[in-house]
């Protein structure tokens, strides 16, 4: 029996003139007042689902959407507010779309919102898929490779910042900290202030095109997966596109059952959020 029920808004206004014979979507430009109303459904939608007993409500990270489709750009932050005014529902990142930002400020972000709300923040991370906003920030997006690449290099340094009471890294992307003087000596580590109270964080990440490079990297640091719900037409599902994931990767869970399937079960938990390219 299904006890526990979530649901996602991506963060549209109530949309006007559109369908075939409406204004194209290029063509709407919404006024600042408009896509301001995405906070205040958002946060009806909160304290309804809060009285009803639901779950978490999932909200999706866009930008530049002037087209009124999905207007919120701060998922931790829009859920301090929304915790402020509910009493237990959670609310879920679905998705951080870690290319629009520095890894170490979304870190911070996070673990502030944990604490602010009580641990009612579930952290979710994507690759993103608008070309507008990813490349708008500077970062790939049309260069899937590049996106991919930089996008691990960034979970690993969120997770760095997670775990470790002090961290540094160097790459091809990021030299966490500079090797310049402070303080009298040369800066080898940095900590992140404050960390998440509650460790280790659980984190969700979407599974579209279900590639053997994505999955190992899920398994590797323990991200569960979502994804869109089992098609009607009896095509098989995700998971038995990829057999080998649950034999090749059960040493990393050890005795008991293994990461890979507990990953891509995971899927059928949040539907819809898909589109977010992570894998």
């Amino acid at each position: 029996m299904i006890k526990r029920f979530s649901t996602l808004y991506i963060g549209h206004i109530e949309l006007e003139n559109c369908g075939h014979a409406g204004t194209p979507a290029d063509d709407r430009r919404y006024s600042n007042e408009r896509v301001i109303e995405a906070f205040d459904t958002t946060l009806e939608l909160a304290q309804t689902m809060d009285e009803l007993g639901y779950e978490a409500l999932w909200l999706a990270e866009h930008h530049f959407q002037h087209e009124g489709y999905e207007c919120i750009p701060n998922i931790p932050l829009l859920a301090v507010h929304i915790a402020n005014h509910t009493k237990r529902l959670k609310i879920g990142c679905g998705f951080n779309i870690i290319p629009t930002w520095h890894p170490i400020r979304l870190a911070e972000d996070y673990a502030t919102a944990d604490i602010l709300t009580g641990g009612r923040l579930i952290f979710g991370v994507g690759r993103g898929y608008h070309t507008r906003e990813e490349e708008s920030f500077g970062n790939p997006i049309l260069d899937a490779e590049a996106n991919r690449e930089l996008f691990e290099k960034q979970l690993e340094i969120i997770l760095k910042a997670f775990n470790q009471s002090s961290f540094s890294h160097s790459g091809k992307y990021y030299t966490i900290p500079p090797a310049v003087p402070y303080r009298g000596y040369t800066l080898k580590e940095i900590t992140l202030v404050p960390r998440p109270r509650r460790l280790p964080v659980e984190i969700w990440q979407p599974i579209v095109s279900g590639s053997a490079r994505g999955l190992d990297f899920m398994v590797k640091h323990g991200i569960k997966g979502v994804g869109r719900p089992r098609p009607r037409s009896g095509a098989p599902a995700r998971r038995g596109s990829h057999p080998r994931v649950p034999h090749e990767h059960r040493r990393h869970s050890g005795a008991g059952r293994p990461q890979g399937a507990t990953v891509l079960r995971g899927a059928r938990q949040v539907h819809g959020a898909a589109r977010d390219a992570s894998l």
